[in-house]
């Protein structure tokens, strides 16, 4: 189950992305990112295992400040790579399908691990997270016609610098 949750997480959204575009997913030509997922949870999982009160104390105050910056650098990253996919696969000038699927290839993992786990999705909680993806997404996609690189850096500084300001400043979306 553990492996499962871990490459649902990793893959998910880039698989589903591909999928949309109709394109074979990525990650069942490369299995490579199949088997680093594996590895990774496997690893996380028997060292959490061995350790149960590893992530106490200090360490576990670290732990939670290292994961929100991995997480917040690999939802940036995939954001952007997602908006490239689209606009190299022929899309270049539909502006909402390339904002759309920036967002999906950011979070769609983690969504599909959370249905998974029959738990509200995480991107549905106060936390803002979807839409530092968004806005990352269409800083990338409007930038394209500048530079690629610049693009790409820019759409992923964007969302690490949204979603870790709102962790820091807890910026949280109305609710109704």
């Amino acid at each position: 189950g553990i492996c499962v949750l871990g490459v649902v997480t990793a893959v998910g959204g880039g698989m589903t992305r591909d999928v949309i575009l109709g394109k074979l997913p990525s990650a069942l030509e490369k299995p490579v990112y199949v088997g680093v997922s594996v590895a990774t949870a496997l690893a996380i999982f028997i060292l959490l295992y061995i350790k149960q009160d590893l992530l106490s104390g200090r360490l576990g105050t670290f732990y939670d400040k290292a994961m929100l910056g991995m997480d917040s650098v690999g939802l940036g990253i995939f954001t952007s790579l997602g908006v490239m996919s689209g606009i190299d696969n022929g899309y270049p000038d539909n502006t909402f399908l390339l904002v759309f699927i920036g967002m999906l290839t950011g979070v769609g993992g983690g969504v599909l691990r959370d249905l998974c786990c029959m738990e509200r999705p995480y991107i549905f909680t106060k936390h803002i997270y979807a839409c530092a993806s968004l806005a990352g997404a269409a800083a990338c996609m409007l930038l394209w016609s500048v530079g690629e690189n610049l693009a790409l850096l820019a759409g992923c500084a964007l969302t690490v610098v949204l979603r870790l300001c709102a962790a820091v400043f807890r910026w949280s979306l109305p609710k109704a």
